[in-house]
């Protein structure tokens, strides 16, 4: 069910960008506040058009997926919680010491030096 809410929301994402972009741009955006524009900015815009209508039903789509996707988000347990909290490794020792070996065990060889023998002159 998460993964058909998730593709839903990401289908509706791009399409949502996609009619954005579609959209003719009204001229002066937050310009007009200044002037006596500022009634055609908060209103008065006429009936919406086809990409408008398009838009507010694309974005509540997106908006109910977006909650839909947090809530069950918030449900689900973390990875650390399922696993029991434990660090499944110890830390290494400071200054790069090789961490003793367990008891019972030989202590694993050194690493040779890179480059294998000195070069010759």
């Amino acid at each position: 069910m998460i993964t058909l809410v998730t593709i839903l929301h990401v289908v509706v994402c791009v399409f949502l960008i996609l009619v954005i972009l579609l959209q003719a741009g009204k001229g002066g955006g937050m310009a007009g506040l200044g002037g006596g524009a500022s009634q055609t900015v908060f209103g008065g815009r006429g009936s919406q058009t086809f990409l408008g209508k398009v838009t507010s039903v694309s974005a509540a789509i997106f908006m109910i997926t977006s909650l839909t996707l947090a809530y069950q988000a918030s449900k689900t347990s973390s990875v650390v919680e399922r696993h029991g909290g434990g660090a499944p490794f110890a830390p290494a020792p400071a200054g790069g010491a090789p961490a003793p070996a367990p008891a019972g065990q030989a202590p694993a060889p050194a690493a040779p030096a890179q480059g294998g023998t000195a070069p010759s002159h």
